[in-house]
């Protein structure tokens, strides 16, 4: 009977507990209305840079990734729906003050013509967040953060910054190439700047290896980097493992590259140089994608057994009652 009792009391708490909303479809209409409005303000007010920036994902391959950048932001704020869709929000002026802020520095850059390419996309992102803060509080901004930042993986670099981050990277993966390819017996390489010079059983071989602004690696390092966060984002771990993951995303992209480059060369050197170009070329880096996945993977395996976390078991108390006999 008391068991009765006790489950009674127990269905009767679960049926008087509010269950709170559980779908975005529960929103009401005056919800996506706002953000209707809101969306299309910003659309009005940065459809320039949003041309420009799609524009750039189409034309080049480097930023194709910047298609899926979006999408990963809406998953990442569908991990999130119900503690949002049930959250009181409430405004926070410190959002609508630092929106007004970016707003005019938005209007001067635009009717000055002297920003930077790049600091107005970046605004566009920054903007959105404001807009989150000032509507939503910090609340909102607690679960949109990610989401909102992720955005600027998608924005792509200046042609002149781009060209200063590749340079470093197309001397380490050709200097790395040419000793790794000078163990070939009869095989000597010459390195100048990133022109790799092959001579080969006393042949030169030409024309000499090119390793390119496409081979210098930063389409597989931007790709990469942002899925990185996204998969230390999604999966639960502690915040150390999450860090190193991380800083770890840019180290394995270099070392891919390598891979990729030096390869190239053992190729143009022993079996033909038409399969180091066009659609071999592309193919091949294509393959270090998931190459560098996987090492990703074996490192957050390694961590995640390198420290074991105890569980304590709870031993319920147990009270025995000796009847009368």
């Amino acid at each position: 009977m008391v068991k009765n009792i006790a489950s009674t009391l127990t269905e009767t708490n679960e049926s008087s507990t509010p269950v709170g909303k559980q779908d975005w479809r529960e929103l009401g209409l005056h919800s996506y209305i706002k953000m209707a409005i809101v969306g299309g303000l910003l659309w009005y007010l940065f459809r320039g840079e949003v041309q420009n920036v799609v524009r750039r994902w189409v034309t080049d391959s480097s930023w194709s990734h910047g298609f899926l950048i979006p999408l990963f932001s809406l998953y990442f704020l569908n991990q999130h729906r119900e503690k949002i869709l049930n959250l009181r929000t409430k405004p926070n002026y410190l959002g609508l003050l630092l929106l007004l802020c970016l707003l005019v520095v938005h209007i001067v850059n635009k009717a000055s013509r002297s920003g930077y390419a790049y600091l107005q996309p970046i605004a566009m992102v920054a903007t959105l967040g404001a807009v989150v803060l000032f509507l939503g509080g910090w609340g909102l901004i607690r679960y949109a953060w990610l989401p909102i930042g992720f955005l600027a993986f998608a924005v792509p670099l200046p042609q002149r910054l781009y060209f200063q981050v590749t340079l470093p990277m197309r001397l380490l993966a050709a200097n790395v190439a040419a000793t790794l390819l000078g163990v070939v017996k009869g095989l000597e390489t010459t390195v100048s700047g990133v022109i790799i010079s092959i001579v080969y059983n006393g042949r030169a071989l030409k024309p000499d290896l090119n390793v390119a602004e496409a081979c210098s690696g930063m389409r597989l390092l931007m790709a990469f980097v942002a899925l990185g966060v996204a998969m230390a984002y999604l999966h639960y771990r502690p915040i150390w493992q999450r860090l190193v993951l991380l800083a770890c995303t840019i180290p394995i992209a270099v070392l891919c590259n390598v891979i990729r480059v030096t390869v190239t060369g053992f190729i143009f050197v022993l079996i033909h140089p038409k399969y180091t170009q066009g659609v071999y070329h592309d193919a091949l880096g294509l393959l270090m994608l998931p190459l560098a996945f996987a090492l990703y993977g074996f490192l957050a395996w390694f961590m995640a057994g390198l420290f074991v976390e105890e569980v304590e078991a709870t031993v319920p108390d147990i009270v025995v009652r000796k009847g009368n006999t």
